[in-house]
């Protein structure tokens, strides 16, 4: 075997317990899969730029818009001004936005909310560990949960406007509850 090989072969293997050893706090690692329509949305607490934190449950009785993004991902900052019209027309109505934010400083995260004005609960996920339980793999992600913490509906990229955010909120509040193994 080539000195060349061996050099390769012990890079690999540094390389391997490295990442073996850091398993358990890798934030580059990939997520889940993505939750399937119709089970419960699994428990998370985040804090928010205020350092509130924030747990899903804590939304139960209400429809909530989980939205993975990034102050540097367009799509993202393109949708959110549609996410705030809507908050603002339907947060006294059962209806919540929260903005998970993924990996990024929190003096940028938080100089992007102040420029745009928004006011839905911005929640700092800094090791990823939330995007990765959602399957999140690409941004954005949009994730609705009714009022029994079930998803709904998982929208990866594209676009959410008023209008598609009404028309899924409509939906969620106008079907019965779904029944899932959790609440048999």
């Amino acid at each position: 075997m080539s000195t060349q090989s061996i050099t390769k072969m012990m890079g690999l293997a540094v390389l391997a317990l490295a990442l073996f050893g850091q398993a358990d706090r890798a934030v580059w690692a990939m997520g889940a899969r993505p939750p399937v329509v119709g089970t419960e949305a699994a428990e998370f607490s985040l804090v928010d730029l205020a350092g509130k934190q924030h747990s899903l449950s804590e939304y139960r009785g209400k429809v909530v818009l989980l939205n993975f993004w990034a102050t540097w991902c367009k799509p993202c900052t393109t949708e959110m001004p549609a996410m705030q019209a809507t908050y603002d027309k339907m947060r006294g109505d059962g209806f919540v936005v929260l903005a998970v934010n993924e990996l990024e400083d929190e003096a940028k995260v938080r100089e992007h909310i102040r420029q745009y004005g928004h006011t839905f609960p911005v929640l700092m996920d800094r090791d990823n560990r939330v995007a990765n339980m959602y399957g999140v793999f690409g941004l954005p992600v949009s994730v609705f949960i009714d009022q029994q913490g079930v998803v709904r509906e998982y929208i990866k990229g594209g676009l959410l406007t008023e209008q598609k955010i009404n028309e899924v909120v409509a939906q969620i509040k106008a079907k019965p509850e779904l029944r899932t193994a959790a609440n048999r």
